[in-house]
């Protein structure tokens, strides 16, 4: 069942060009469709191209066509007219310098030049579960040296978490949710020392310039949540509403990732299946 959020609603499908997209994520973007519709919203396409290694343009073709097929639409975003599109990550880097000068200003962000190696012999491991291991804190004490840096490449930019602070937000499909900074998740990148802006800061930065006041995206990603908040505080902008997805897994019980093309979109569809049988397999019995 899908809930009807009140208008204004903003909701928004970010795909990353870096692989076919598979039935799982079909079964999140059709959520957000769902909810974008039923709350009689504005629906956002944005092309999350950020990754200079395995973002391709092949793959950003495949998953406009995956998604037409599925029978998505949105008003503002790749092959949409009008002032607000199309959004590509790759064109906004100025969003996100400006944002990181702001981190940088404030003493929010610090400089990491810890190595991988570093890293690997640091003595705090990653938590059962979790995307990035818990960062010991060898360099926190540059704190004060942002000001040093008139731009980010060259080190890892890390945003410095309130050790202790827990942070709550209410899921709108998993229920309430908490995440002690320091012990949950730890300092996190925002800038890459190739001078790519992480995932943390590239969707703060974009969900709040598009105004986006829901974001609907897989489970996988809710500790990521806690980490936003911060950055959206410590950034001025306003909060959202978030709605995290069950995962679709295999038969394996392992949730699907890219490299399962077996179960991609686009095979799915030289198979013959129709978008309301591959809908069917994420567990959408009526359309």
């Amino acid at each position: 069942m899908v809930s009807v959020l009140h208008a204004p609603y903003r909701g928004r499908l970010a795909p990353s060009p870096t692989g076919l997209l598979h039935i799982g994520h079909a079964a999140t973007f059709w959520t957000a469709y769902q909810r974008a519709l039923l709350s009689e919203g504005a629906f956002v396409f944005r092309d999350d191209d950020l990754d200079p290694q395995r973002s391709r343009p092949e793959f950003a073709v495949a998953m406009l066509e995956d998604l037409h097929w599925l029978g998505i639409r949105w008003q503002e975003g790749p092959n949409v007219g009008g002032p607000f599109g199309p959004y590509r990550q790759s064109q906004r880097r100025k969003f996100y310098l400006d944002a990181w000068r702001k981190l940088r200003d404030s003493g929010a962000v610090y400089p990491c030049t810890c190595s991988r190696k570093d890293l690997a012999l640091s003595p705090s491991a990653p938590n059962e579960g979790d995307d990035e291991p818990l960062y010991s804190g060898i360099c926190r004490y540059k704190v004060g040296e942002g000001t040093n840096y008139e731009q980010p490449a060259g080190v890892n930019w890390r945003f410095r978490v309130p050790d202790g602070e827990t942070i709550r937000f209410d899921d709108q499909h998993l229920g309430p949710q908490s995440y002690i900074a320091g012990h949950d998740f730890g300092d996190f990148v925002v800038w890459r020392r190739d001078d790519v802006p992480a995932y943390q800061l590239a969707v703060v930065v974009d969900d709040g310039a598009m105004q986006i006041t829901e974001v609907v995206r897989g489970a996988d990603l809710v500790k990521s949540t806690a980490r936003q908040l911060l950055l959206i505080r410590a950034l001025g902008l306003a909060t959202l509403s978030y709605f995290h997805c069950d995962l679709v897994r295999g038969a394996s019980g392992v949730r699907l990732a890219k490299r399962h093309d077996a179960l991609s979109l686009r095979a799915l569809r030289e198979q013959g299946l129709s978008p309301k049988q591959a809908l069917a397999r994420c567990g959408f019995q009526s359309l």
